[in-house]
Parts: structure tokens; sequence; C-alpha cells
């Protein structure tokens, strides 16, 4: 329970760990005053002032003629600062507005009944800064008003409010730092989020020195990275070309023979071997080296499905108007095309469609009404040099380098590959791609 309550940002966490314990703190200092302090001092004043009325009451009751209620007004307002009068015939009021701070009127209360048996009232908020008091006395009632300040320590809320203050500024502080911390991680996941898709990142070290240090490794694993690609790419350039050079002998060889059945069966077979060669390279060298932009996925999917329906496909187009996604589009309109000739390949009926997806970002399907592949073998045919002979039949061109492909550039733009049972009877493949 407690882990499913704690924020799950670094910003949340490290401002609890701040502001939490400055709080508590707080706290446990505004109890420990009021109840060591505020209370104490607010009782002595309400006896000290439950006495006052104590006395006013005894020199009424000692000589209750309105010559000596005078006399006992003028000393009262002189000596104690409290206004006396006595109002002839009256009652008790039968009510009064609940107080903002029991407390004290707690104290008043229990002072009050200490000193005085007669029945009393009294009101500390009808008043700003006065209570008023009244007792009952034959012959009517003595009201007593007093300054607030005789009844509790008026200064606690100035230290209420400081305290207050003083929290509020010191979060602010906490929030400014760890915000200014946070932003620098921030920016180096979104880093690796780019870089991640195929995005040129141009990145710099911020904030502590942790931060900093995670983020140069960062930068020491992108320059391996691509360095890694560089070569990669290179070798296989140069294997192209020493592979590619002896192949073109081997058919020019052929094209000057005679043709025979042997002859055609040669070519076919070195045919199959440059298409092999061309799939190798194109799935180790992939895509890097091109950049991203906002393409029209409506007009992609076209081009790609125009190149296969001139290769005999049937292929039908659904897309939403207006879908764009930010892509690399030399390398997705590869990864298309592996689909849907691979789907034109073992179907007769293609579908291709795309469509903004629920959680953001963009959806493509690509079905067939082929014979489809069976559920526990989805990631085998997704694999690198996967085929299966058992429901679709082998491709004798290829080398099941197709949809591994087409999955390389989805992961690649930061999305994925997956397949399922198609409605119209075959095998889907899903293209997912961010936002």
């Amino acid at each position: 329970m407690l882990k499913r309550r704690v924020p799950a940002s670094l910003f949340g966490r490290s401002l609890l760990i701040i502001v939490l314990p400055v709080a508590v703190m707080q706290i446990a200092v505004t109890y420990a005053f009021f109840d060591a302090h505020w209370q104490t001092v607010n009782s002595h004043l309400s006896e000290g002032l439950a006495g006052d009325v104590a006395l006013i009451l005894q020199s009424y009751q000692e000589d209750p003629s309105a010559a000596a209620v005078k006399r006992l007004s003028d000393r009262a307002q002189q000596t104690v600062g409290l206004s006396v009068a006595l109002q002839e015939g009256a009652i008790l009021p039968g009510g009064r507005r609940p107080p903002l701070i029991v407390s004290v009127d707690r104290s008043l209360r229990r002072a009050l009944a200490m000193r005085i048996d007669a029945p009393f009232w009294f009101d500390t908020e009808r008043y700003p800064a006065y209570v008023d008091v009244r007792v009952k006395v034959a012959g009517g009632v003595i009201r007593i008003i007093a300054p607030k300040d005789r009844v509790f320590a008026t200064q606690g809320y100035v230290f209420i409010i400081w305290l207050t203050l003083a929290t509020l500024l010191l979060t602010a502080v906490a929030i400014a730092f760890i915000r200014n911390q946070v932003r620098s991680i921030e920016r180096l996941a979104a880093a690796a989020e780019a870089f991640g898709k195929g995005a040129e990142v141009e990145f710099q070290p911020h904030g502590a020195r942790e931060v900093r240090q995670a983020a140069a490794a960062f930068i020491a694993m992108k320059a391996r990275i691509q360095r890694h690609i560089v070569q990669r790419t290179a070798l296989l350039a140069s294997v192209s070309h020493d592979l590619r050079t002896p192949l073109t002998r081997l058919k020019l060889e052929l094209a000057l023979s005679k043709p025979t059945a042997r002859t055609r069966a040669m070519k076919a077979d070195l045919a199959e071997m440059e298409h092999m060669i061309d799939e190798y390279l194109a799935f180790a060298r992939g895509e890097g080296g091109e950049a991203v932009e906002s393409v029209d996925l409506r007009q992609l999917i076209e081009e790609v499905s125009e190149g296969a329906v001139r290769a005999g496909a049937r292929v039908e187009v659904v897309s939403q108007s207006g879908l764009s996604a930010r892509v690399k589009p030399n390398a997705l309109k590869r990864a298309l095309a592996n689909l849907v000739m691979n789907a034109a390949a073992h179907g007769e009926r293609v579908e291709v469609t795309a469509r903004a997806s629920v959680g953001g970002g963009v959806e493509i399907f690509v079905d067939d009404d082929g014979p489809g592949v069976p559920p526990e073998r989805f990631e085998d045919v997704l694999a690198p040099f996967g085929r299966l002979d058992q429901s679709r039949n082998q491709n004798r061109k290829g080398v099941g380098l197709g949809l591994a492909i087409a999955r390389d550039v989805a992961r690649g733009h930061g999305g994925e590959v997956t397949l399922e049972r198609s409605p119209i009877g075959g095998l889907r493949a899903i293209v997912r791609l961010p936002a």
C-alpha cells in the first residue's frame, strides 16, 4: 500500500524526501509549542481574567447600589482594563457562536467555573478584539468586556504564520533545485530515446556529477555503436564487391554459352545467389544513415502497393486521410515492401490498412488469405533466417530475412512488428510506430 502511494517520478520522490521530514519537524514543533507553551500561557491568562471577574462579582455582592456599581466600573476600567456594566432585569443569552479555537474557550470555561459559583456565559467570537463575559446576579446580569489578549496569547498566530512561510519558502527552494537536477535526467532520457529511434542526437552533459557521468557513458556508447555500424557497413560493402565480381564473370560466361537446359538452371542458381547476397546485405546494413522526416503514410503505402501490383500481386489499400508519421521513408518503404511481397507470395489477396492507434502513433496492418502460421511459430518466422515449410511454402528466392528486416526497421523507429491471425484467413503483420 505504501509503495502505491509513493510518487513514481524522481522529481516527486526527491521532493518527498526533502519536504516530508521538514513537514514532520514543523508539525512536531507546532504541537510542542501549543501543548507546552501556548496552552499554558492561555490557562494562566484565563485564570487571571477569571480572578478579576470573581473580584468584581464579590465587590458587587458586598454593595449592589448604583453608586457602588459606578465606582466599581470606573475602578475596573482604570486598573485592569475591563468594561463593567450592570444590565438590570436581563437574563443570560441562550447560545453563542462556535469558537475558532476550542482550546481557548475550554481554558476560560474551566477558569470561570473554578472561581465563580453563579451561572455565567461568555463569547470569544462576537467581537474581533474583545471577550464578552456575563454573570447572573440578583437583579440582572453583570456584563464584562475584556480585551482578547487578557484571555489568550495572540502572538501565537504570528509564530504559526512564520513557521508556515518558512516551510513554503523551503519547499519552493527545494522544488527549484530538484527540478533543475531532474531536467538533466529527462534530457538524457530523451536523447537515449531519440537515438534508439535512429534520429541524430546532439547532446551535452548537464546536471550533477553522477548525471554527467551517465551522460558521458551514453555519448561513448553512442559513438561505439555508430562506429560499429560504419565498420560493418564498410565490411559488407567490400564483401558485396568481392562477391559480385565473380558472379558477374559467371553471368557473362553463361550469357555467351549456348542456351541449354543446363545453362538455364545455372542462370537461375546465379540469380538466386545474387538475390540472397542482396538480402544479406540489406539486413546487415539497415538504413542507419537516412534522415527522419514527416511522410504521408497513405502515399507511401500506395507506392509500395504499386510495386507489388506490378510484380503480379493483388493489393487493396485502406488508410485514413491525412495520416502522417516521422520516419525514415526508404527504410519504412522497404519494410512494408517485404511484408506486402511476403503476403503476396503466400496468398492471392493482400490488404494493407493504416490507422491512428488509440495510445498515440500509427498502426499498419498487412493481411493475406494464405495458409497462415501457427501462433506458437510467430516468433520463429520473425527471427532472422526463420522459415516455415509446413504451413507457408518455402520461398525459394528468399533466405528468411523479409520479416526480420521489417521488424528491425520498426524497432529502429521505436516501434514493433507483431503477428496474429488475419480476419481474411491468413497471416496479419502489424507494424506499430510511435507518435
